[in-house]
């Protein structure tokens, strides 16, 4: 996998980049981002870097006017939302913001959506359709829908199975034994209509100093299902 990704180069002589928008609860990732960021993978050659982009967005979060306004995701989708945007939840980007990209080209748009969700925090879906716990699953089925309008591949990574399940904190290797993870990955499916074989468990880097292989194998499954997914989009949009 890893010597698959290295070798890597965009089939669309038109993209350079393929760009990759990762978005979810707050709290699901490493991070609690507050503006809209491009992550570079760094080569084995300082000064050069992978040909794919990963955006990062403000984390969704429960009641309005909290966390990143879904519009504003689906703005970035198509490309109009510029590096270095403040999200601010009570006030979606408008056109006349220096930060609006008002033409965006093919290179702009994104080309595989990702959502993260936290196995540990993952509400249940028979919750009280009025609780708040559904609110963001609302939202991102309305992310999700705007993809599927134009086109974009999407897939999800269940983070922190290790904090989820006592078997998978013991040994990463038995994720796929694990009912509770498959359960997880079920309810993730039927709340937000993406396949399951679309839905990728991972743990997170975190407290660890050294690479570890068994999370790698994780993560590098992870990302080359994304290029793959993205690369599939661009050609598609060449044609």
């Amino acid at each position: 996998m890893l010597q698959k990704l290295k070798d890597y180069v965009p089939g669309n002589p038109q993209v350079k980049t393929i760009r990759i928008l990762l978005h979810g609860p707050a709290g699901a990732g490493a991070s609690f981002t507050k503006k809209y960021e491009t992550h570079k993978i760094v080569k084995e050659k300082p000064g050069t870097y992978y040909p794919f982009l990963f955006y990062d967005v403000m984390g969704l979060e429960n009641g309005i006017d909290k966390g990143v306004d879904e519009a504003d995701i689906v703005k970035a989708l198509k490309g109009h939302v510029k590096e270095g945007y403040m999200f601010n939840p009570a006030s979606p980007l408008e056109e006349e913001n220096e930060y609006y990209v008002k033409a965006p080209t093919p290179s702009d748009t994104v080309h595989c959506l990702v959502s993260a969700i936290p196995a540990d925090k993952l509400p249940m879906m028979n919750a009280n359709k009025n609780d708040e716990t559904n609110d963001i699953f609302k939202k991102m089925r309305t992310i999700r829908l705007a993809a599927s309008y134009m086109g974009i591949p999407q897939m999800v990574i269940l983070t922190k199975v290790d904090s989820a399940c006592p078997l998978v904190r013991e040994d990463l290797k038995k994720v796929y034994w694990s009912k509770y993870i498959k359960k997880k990955i079920e309810q993730c499916s039927n709340e937000l209509g993406v396949p399951v074989n679309c839905i990728l468990p991972v743990k997170n880097y975190h407290e660890e100093i050294d690479l570890d292989d068994d999370m790698d194998v994780l993560l590098l499954r992870a990302l080359r299902q994304m290029v793959d997914f993205a690369e599939g989009f661009k050609l598609s949009q060449a044609d």
